[in-house]
């Protein structure tokens, strides 16, 4: 079941004929995809993740191949997109306490408001603005504590070149 796209559709008000219309597929077959038992082709993942403004990678995490898999998971590491908006349209290990489908498709201010978070917003958009890498220590609140991200952010641009979001790699450091 994929849980995240029924969440996010349901955020946004949409039915299932809604987007299956918009992406111009059937209502069964969109309905299928979302309960999980039909992958949908690459064709039809674009459509609906250009629709959702996620990345359509998120249909197909389940087969990154295991060793990417093996050594990133449960490591300090995070890795995550953002559109321009900033919203996040792929994460991979999120970070405690939430989870990738948590994240998907919403801002960081959206999900707790702190220095550490909009010094990230504000990092990520000087990224996407300026067009140039950059790296950072972030310390953000957790529970009575500080946890610090070493934070390395660059551009992502699409075919044409435009920049079209930005690519995190952010490492726990305490």
């Amino acid at each position: 079941m994929r849980t995240w796209l029924i969440k996010l559709r349901k955020e946004k008000r949409y039915t299932q004929q809604e987007v299956a219309s918009k992406v111009h597929i059937d209502r069964a077959y969109y309905a299928q995809i979302e309960n999980g038992t039909r992958n949908p082709s690459i064709f039809v993942a674009k459509q609906i993740a250009d629709f959702f403004h996620i990345h359509p990678s998120v249909f197909f995490t389940e087969h990154i191949s295991d060793p990417f898999q093996t050594a990133l998971l449960h490591s300090p590491i995070v890795l995550a997109h953002c559109g321009r908006d900033l919203r996040y349209t792929w994460v991979f290990n999120a970070p405690p306490p939430h989870s990738e489908e948590v994240l998907l498709g919403k801002r960081d201010d959206e999900l707790d408001v702190n220095e550490g978070t909009l010094e990230l917003m504000k990092m990520k958009q000087d990224v996407i603005h300026n067009g140039k890498p950059r790296r950072k220590q972030i310390r953000f609140p957790l529970h009575e504590e500080f946890v610090t991200y070493d934070i390395y952010a660059q551009p992502i641009y699409d075919p044409p070149g435009t920049i079209i979001g930005a690519a995190t790699c952010s490492t726990r450091l305490s």
